[in-house]
Formats: C-alpha cells, sequence, structure tokens
C-alpha cells in the first residue's frame, strides 16, 4: 500500500521507516489530537481519533504495552466481583466490550474461556452465586448482540471432580461453571498502535514527552525526547491527551497545576505454571479474604493470580516478591490434591494497576470506574478504568478533546472497526489444514499463528518460503519461530530484544530459562532487519540476560524495598525510558 499521507489508508507495516516518518510528520504540522501513552488507553484512544477523521499522533516512552498493558491477568470480562459491589453499570459495560472485541474488533486476538466457581457450603452459597452469574448471563445480551459465549452452569460434585480430577475432594461441594475471555493483552496494544498507523496516526515508540508547551494557560503541545536518536523537538497540537495510566501524576505535574483526582499504583502479580502440573480441562475462580484468585488455561501453561497491594516504587519495573509468590500458592494448594511448590513456577510477572485514589484505604475496594477531565485547556486526562473497557475510555477522552475542537466532528466508530488481522480470520481458520499440508508444516504451528496474527499469517509465511529457517522454533521457546522475531521488527515496532522477547512474544514469562536461550538467536534475527552490528547484538543479548537475573533475583527477596533495589540493579537499554 502507498503511505502517502493523502490516501485513504496507509502502510499497515509499522518498522524503522514508518516510525522515521512518523517523527517526520509529528514535527511539521500542528495535530488536531496528539495522545501521551502507548498502553491500551491511549493506543485505543489513537486509533478513535483517527477514524474519526482527525490529524492524529500518539508517543510512548518505552514500547507499546511495556507497563500496565502487558501485565494483566490477560482477561477481557466484566468482572464478576463487581456485581458484589453492586457496580451493574460497570458490569454491564464491560460485558457488552467483551462481546464486541470476541466477535467483531478482534476475534483472532479474544477467545472464550470457561471457569469453575467451587462451592463449600451447599445451598445458599449455590442459589448467592448462581444468582450473580444469571445476572452476569443477562447483562451480556443486554448490548443487543449475542454475547459470544455460552451461559453458566451448575454442576454437583461428581461432575467437578470429572472436569477437574486434580481438586482435593473435600475442598467443594458442588461448582458452577461461566465463561469470560481471554485476550494476549501485549499483542493486542501493538496490533492497535498498527492499526492506528494504517488508518493514517503518526505513531512512535520509544519517544518521550518531558514537558508541555503552553500559551497562557493553554496548552498547545508538548516538548518530546526520541530516545533512539537523543533528538529534541516540540509537537504542536491543538488538544493533548494523557492516557499515561499509573504515570498519570507525574505527567500532569509537568503541566503545573494540581490534578483533579489522584491515580494510586496497586501492585498485581502473576504466576505462570505449566499445563501439566495438575489435570484441569477449565480455569478456577477461588475467593480469597481480600479478593478474587484467577487460574487461567493460557496455551501450555496456567496464570496464577492476582495479588492487590499498595505500591509506591518504581512504576517501570515493579518487582514480585517471594511473600507475594507464597500468597498465590498457598491460596491454589487449599483446593488442590498435589500442592504446587516455587519449583513448578516457571514464569512471574507483577503489574501495576492505575487505580483512582478514593476515600477507601483498601486498594481492592477503590474504584475501577475511569474519569476524563480537561484539567487544563487544551490538555484531557483520562484515569482509571480496566482493560475490558478501553475503547469506551479511548471514545470519552476523545470526545472530550472533540468538544473543544472548531467545527462538526464524527461520532467515535470504533464499535465497528476491526483490528488488522480480523477481516477473514473465520474463513482462514476454517482452512488452516490445507494451509498446514501445503507448507509441510503442523497444523498446531499454523493455528498458533492464526491466533496471533489473523490473515497477516500469510505475511509471516511469505517470510518463510523467501528463508525456510525461519519456519525452526526458537530455542527453549517451542511455541514461538523465527519468523515472528523477524516480523516483530519489520512490521511490529519493536526496536529492542526486551521488546520481542517480553511484549511481542511471551518468552520471558512462559520458558523455563525466561528467554536466555532464545535470546542470541532472536538478537541476530533482529539485527538483520534493524542494521546492528555485532557489537550492537551483544549488548541487546547482554542487557536481556541481566535484566532476567534482576527479576529472578528480586522474586527471592522477602519484601518490596528489597525487591525494588535488586530489580533496578539492572539497567535499562534505552538510558532514562
Amino acid at each position: 500500500m502507498a503511505t502517502t499521507h493523502n490516501n485513504v489508508s496507509r502502510s499497515t507495516k509499522l518498522g524503522m521507516e514508518e516510525r522515521d516518518a512518523a517523527i517526520e510528520a509529528l514535527k511539521s504540522k500542528e495535530l488536531d489530537i496528539l495522545v501521551v501513552g502507548g498502553g491500551i488507553v491511549g493506543t485505543g484512544a489513537a486509533l478513535d481519533a483517527v477514524t474519526r477523521g482527525l490529524s492524529t499522533g500518539l508517543l510512548e516512552a518505552r514500547d507499546w504495552a511495556s507497563g500496565t498493558s502487558s501485565r494483566s491477568s490477560k482477561l477481557v470480562h466484566g468482572g464478576i466481583r463487581y456485581l458484589e459491589q453492586l457496580d451493574f453499570r460497570l458490569v454491564r459495560e464491560a460485558l457488552i466490550e467483551r462481546g464486541l472485541l470476541l466477535q467483531r474488533i478482534a476475534p483472532h486476538l479474544v477467545k472464550p474461556v470457561r471457569f469453575l466457581y467451587p462451592l463449600n457450603k451447599p445451598v445458599f452459597e449455590r442459589l448467592y452465586i448462581g444468582a450473580g452469574m444469571l445476572l452476569y448471563d443477562l447483562f451480556s445480551w443486554s448490548g443487543g448482540r449475542p454475547p459470544g459465549v455460552p451461559h453458566h452452569r451448575h454442576l454437583s460434585k461428581r461432575q467437578v471432580l470429572t472436569s477437574i480430577p486434580s481438586l482435593k475432594s473435600d475442598a467443594f461441594v458442588g461448582g458452577l461453571t461461566y465463561y469470560d475471555a481471554q485476550v494476549d493483552d501485549a499483542r493486542y496494544v501493538s496490533s492497535l498502535a498498527r492499526t492506528a498507523s494504517a488508518y493514517g496516526a503518526h505513531v512512535a515508540s520509544r519517544v518521550r514527552v518531558e514537558g508541555f508547551v503552553k500559551v497562557g494557560q493553554r496548552v498547545v503541545g508538548v516538548k518530546a525526547h526520541d530516545l533512539q536518536t537523543d533528538q529534541r523537538f516540540e509537537i504542536r497540537a491543538k488538544q493533548v491527551v494523557n492516557a499515561t495510566g499509573v504515570w498519570t501524576d507525574d505527567t500532569q505535574s509537568m503541566v503545573g497545576e494540581r490534578g483533579q483526582f489522584k491515580v494510586r499504583a496497586s501492585k498485581g502479580i502473576h504466576l505462570v505454571v505449566p499445563r501439566d502440573r495438575f489435570q484441569s480441562n477449565m480455569g478456577l475462580l477461588l475467593r480469597t479474604e481480600k479478593s478474587v484468585l484467577f487460574v487461567i488455561p493460557w496455551g501450555r501453561h496456567w496464570l496464577i493470580g492476582t495479588t492487590d497491594t499498595d505500591w509506591h516504587l518504581d512504576k517501570a519495573h515493579p518487582a514480585a516478591t517471594a511473600a507475594d509468590i507464597d500468597y498465590l500458592l498457598d491460596h491454589v494448594n487449599t483446593i488442590l490434591a498435589v500442592p504446587l511448590t516455587r519449583e513448578d513456577v516457571e514464569g512471574v510477572y507483577a503489574g501495576l494497576r492505575p487505580l483512582l485514589a478514593g476515600e477507601s484505604e483498601q486498594t481492592s475496594k477503590l474504584s475501577r470506574e475511569h474519569l476524563v477531565a480537561h484539567s487544563v485547556p487544551g490538555l484531557v486526562v483520562i484515569a482509571g478504568g480496566k482493560w475490558t473497557t478501553y475503547r469506551v475510555m479511548a471514545k470519552d477522552a476523545i470526545d472530550a478533546a472533540v468538544d473543544a475542537l472548531d467545527g462538526k466532528i464524527p461520532a467515535s466508530a470504533t464499535e465497528n472497526i476491526a483490528l488488522l488481522g480480523a477481516e477473514g480470520y473465520q474463513a482462514a481458520w476454517n482452512k488452516r489444514g490445507k494451509i498446514a499440508r501445503a507448507l509441510g508444516v503442523h497444523t498446531a504451528r499454523i493455528e498458533h499463528l492464526l491466533n496471533r496474527y489473523g490473515v497477516l499469517t500469510d505475511e509471516l509465511l511469505d517470510l518463510i518460503k523467501e528463508d525456510p529457517t525461519l519456519a525452526e522454533a526458537l530455542p527453549g521457546a517451542d511455541d514461538y519461530i523465527g519468523a515472528e522475531v523477524v516480523y516483530a521488527a519489520s512490521h511490529e515496532g519493536a526496536l529492542h530484544l526486551d521488546d520481542v522477547l517480553a511484549r511481542r512474544t511471551r518468552i520471558s514469562i512462559e520458558a523455563w530459562d525466561r528467554g536466555v536461550s532464545a535470546a542470541p538467536v532472536a538478537a541476530k534475527l533482529m539485527g538483520g532487519v534493524l542494521g546492528w552490528d555485532e557489537e550492537r547484538i551483544e549488548k541487546e543479548v547482554s542487557y536481556y540476560l541481566t535484566r532476567v537475573a534482576a527479576e529472578r533475583a528480586s522474586q527471592e527477596q522477602p519484601n518490596d524495598e528489597a525487591a525494588d533495589r535488586v530489580r533496578l540493579e539492572a539497567p535499562d537499554i534505552v538510558p532514562g525510558a
């Protein structure tokens, strides 16, 4: 596709050339909307703005989704626990979005997942939880389209044990099953950034905003620093949207105004455990004294999470402690016949939720609602919310920005805009066996690619046709092939090894060695695309290995302060990012 900016669409690639072109465009013209923050809400806001016909820019200081948006529970869900808090509006909104994502916006990335809620008391609990799940099902139909997942069901004790033979038989009296959906959160965000770019947004990662440009009280742009080239420049925009999540307060303080609301960071950690450690054909939802605990099927693994604790330390690299890990293992072991130990944990990740600080001191009680404010003229801030409702948050933020622009601007169109790779996915999925036979590979390999790239899988298959060695799995990470690394660098905006191993793929949490053996091979493949010399390749690998060692060491520490100190001993490959 042509990349001239007058066309209806631009290239679907998001490589180095596209980044350079975006930065040149950002320097040279006044935008209608500039979005700061490349997480799920920021990338969603950029797509919302550009598909209304507005000239749009999007900046991210590190990599797409490198903060909270790559470290979630990977669930697209209504939030069954919010029913108990009587937050019906939030649950209904999230369930409508879940249906949209599953069926229209990203059917290749968002998939149904089944959960069991084990019951401890025979009558009252079954009635109480059953009523909640019935409400959940009803809300999921309220958006005027089918929910895209089956309804809840009641199970006897025997039926539960048949489905999950690894449970302690005395830990429950029966159960209920229900469905939600799951997603590779980081992959979704990078796809969203790419989709915004394809519609004409000028998007660039590794560009940090270091201040705002003001005329009087009005914000008219930002002072930007390209961390890749160390170049500084100004970008002008009629409206700037601050979508920086847990960094919201820091970004707002650059304007010199007190924010109208505060964002508190709550740390949630997850464990990754091999799927064969216990037998079950569905996930689990368990109650804890503070919140809920999920055990989520994730390919050849289980994800177990999450915790909910205040975090006041480094926001870029939240660290899991030994106490966090033990807390999750202790809770999941209350219902497993063969307990899990530290030796069963292959990966650990920690993320920060941006919660709107309220009166309540407990982070698990803080609101998952979102707020939009025009904090000063020319600057819209959006904060709070949850991953599932990102599209609504993005729409609300751009609505607020549009209110201050002249002329009649179309309403949000993102309800009907599919991500790149989504259109035609079902047809491609139906012929996956045929594709596999033609290439002489296992059908599972094609399924893996289709569920990560949708119909763009063709572009990876073209790479393999040119160089058949790219069909080989990466060392220590059998699920991923060389072509995915090349594609991440050429098409998906990956600029560093960490971007590929931690976010474009999930090798850093899924591989037993956290990607140590895949790192040299992946760096060489990336280097071929990005023009790295041997010294640069070695530097990228060395930084990645230092990061893995620091994460492992931090997970042995007894408390947050010690874990944070140890984790920060590993420097970032891009200083100051």
